[in-house]
């Protein structure tokens, strides 16, 4: 019996990035002792059973804590922002979970090995989206020159969402916890304050976000104890984009010393000519190479 699991979900539109992720996965001799599981969120019957060939598991997604029917009508893949808090629920025979989105595939092993480590003694395995390179975290917008309105992801989410602005306030500035990729134990109380915070950032905020939102409400208020992972392990392109080695064929991180990245996640898309490389593999855009070269490439998962 597997005991650590990698689970993603996906949608019928999103079907082919989630395909390429488990490809990415299979390709290593390692993931032979790592269960794939899948949440569907509106898959198709021939796309379930394509699938069924490569992973263990596929289970339904459902709305583990009640919305409002208006708000997310004719949008299953929102189940996404709730159905991750409550994995062990949907495939209880494992010890550790791996999630990764569907829209992030794998390109180095040793991120995978760093995850399910990192989640130990009950801890949080997970990636802030902050590193060398990122030239702006948070947005102010200045009053005569000395007031500032805070502009940050979690401040503003957490303000529209009505959990008070003293929580907001020890949200506004911290680094932001990007909840694409994560690991948690099965028994870890990490699952309880994730999903205590989204069951309160349901009510009056936005879906879509909430489970970020709840997350880093969970780390930075009430110290769910954490295991911060480097940025290659969850590397998200329209952040930063990352350079591309020649010699071994490979995406690298844009400074030195060049750490392979781990998991290519191209969460927000990367756009060209008004379309997203998410939905359209032929879209290839221009980056650097570790020899100064500019070349064309796609960030998609190709085998």
């Amino acid at each position: 019996m597997k005991k650590n699991v990698i689970v993603s979900l996906a949608d019928a539109n999103y079907f082919p990035l989630l395909d390429e992720l488990v490809d990415s996965i299979k390709r290593f001799k390692e993931s032979e002792n790592v269960a794939i599981c899948i949440l569907d969120a509106g898959l198709t019957q021939e796309q379930k059973e394509k699938l069924l060939k490569k992973v263990e598991e596929i289970k339904s997604a459902e709305w583990d804590i009640k919305v409002p029917e208006f708000k997310v009508k004719g949008k299953e893949w929102l189940k996404s922002q709730v159905s991750r808090a409550f994995l062990p629920k949907y495939f209880p025979n494992y010890e550790k979970y791996l999630w990764i989105d569907c829209d992030a595939w794998v390109n180095d092993w040793n991120c995978i090995k760093l995850y399910f480590k990192a989640c130990e003694n009950g801890k949080l395995g997970i990636t802030q989206t902050i590193g060398p390179g990122y030239k702006i975290t948070s947005k102010v917008s200045w009053l005569f020159g000395k007031l500032a309105l805070i502009k940050s992801q979690n401040f503003k989410h957490a303000v529209k969402s009505k959990i008070g602005y003293d929580k907001a306030r020890k949200l506004a500035f911290a680094p932001h916890i990007n909840i694409g990729v994560f690991s948690l134990e099965k028994n870890s109380k990490g699952w309880s304050f994730w999903q205590n915070n989204l069951a309160k950032t349901l009510k009056a905020g936005n879906i879509f976000g909430s489970e970020g939102l709840a997350i880093n409400m969970s780390v930075y208020i009430d110290d769910l104890e954490t295991e911060f992972l480097p940025l290659n392990c969850n590397w998200i392109t329209s952040n930063l984009l990352p350079k591309y080695d020649e010699q071994q064929k490979t995406f690298v991180e844009p400074y030195l010393p060049n750490y392979k990245i781990g998991i290519m996640h191209l969460a927000a898309g990367i756009w060209k000519d008004g379309k997203d490389m998410r939905v359209d593999k032929n879209i290839k855009i221009e980056i650097e190479t570790l020899n100064n070269n500019k070349i064309l490439k796609s960030l998609r998962y190709n085998n």
